[in-house]
């Protein structure tokens, strides 16, 4: 067994005359925790969507757990053991919590329609199943007690959680959160950071995030990977990253990359005092 879950080989990605995604390589190793980052329209959704199936790339290899993905469809990728999050959320808001979690469950379902109609032992046992798993779920991300609500009803941080918990239903051996504390509070981010890095220790599950908070970028991560014009400019641990101008001011602009160095050197003298 590889100790990459996910290998990229030259990917190229093009809409019309626009390259996206251009001869990008990259590797996630297995039971990992790392982070894509870069300025707004660097590609790195487009090279999200690339992973699971939303596009189909234009040159390149991708491999996720031996399995060469070049070509299938995203129900089939699901199946190998991807889920995803989206930057905006996208849950069923007029379902409830419980149902949500149910729907997640789909891509490892055998009954059919025929079966819910009749009403089969084989499909009720199915749906019991799901159900329980479902409830099971909804303990685990923290959701305890909020399973009829309507999902449009849950604070914003609970909804996040929830798309989390929808994803896990889909047992994944990867999941890619896109920006998965955009919007939160410093409470909400750090509880959900927590929970992050939960899912890999608790789980196994491989992460790979796309995030714009640095601080959670550098305290989460193991790898970081900067994409600008869909070119990857630099890769390496946090520390790296973090101390480097050029990936900063590519990340955050030339003002907020000052800004940002000069808090870090701060703290670290902070803590050097402490």
């Amino acid at each position: 067994m590889s100790d990459n879950i996910l290998t990229a080989s030259g990917v190229i990605k093009r809409f019309g005359g626009l390259t996206a995604v251009n001869n990008l390589d990259f590797e996630l190793r297995r039971g990992g925790i790392a982070s894509i980052i870069g300025p707004n329209g660097a590609g790195k959704t487009t090279f999200f969507n690339c992973f699971t199936g939303f596009y189909q790339i234009d040159e390149g290899e991708i491999r996720f757990d031996g399995h060469r993905l070049n070509g299938r469809t995203s129900d089939q990728i699901t199946k190998l053991g991807i889920a995803r999050t989206f930057q905006n959320i996208r849950l069923f808001s007029n379902m409830s919590v419980i149902e949500n979690l149910m729907v997640g469950q789909e891509s490892h379902l055998s009954s059919r329609w025929i079966g819910a109609i009749v009403g089969t032992p084989g499909t009720r046992r199915e749906e019991k199943a799901t159900e329980e798993e479902a409830r099971r779920l909804l303990n685990f991300v923290g959701l305890r007690g909020k399973g009829d609500m309507l999902a449009k009803n849950l604070p914003y941080g609970d909804q996040r959680r929830l798309e989390i918990g929808r994803a896990l239903a889909a047992k994944p051996k990867l999941l890619l959160l896109d920006e998965p504390t955009a919007g939160m509070n410093p409470r909400e981010t750090q509880a959900t950071t927590d929970f992050i890095r939960r899912l890999r220790d608790e789980l196994g599950i491989s992460i790979l995030m796309i995030e714009h908070d640095m601080h959670v970028v550098m305290g989460i991560s193991e790898k970081v990977t900067v994409l600008d014009y869909g070119r990857k400019i630099a890769e390496g641990l946090p520390g790296e990253i973090r101390n480097d101008p050029v990936c900063i001011e590519a990340y955050l602009g030339k003002g907020a990359a000052t800004a940002f160095l000069t808090s870090q050197e701060q703290g670290e003298k902070s803590n050097g005092a402490a």
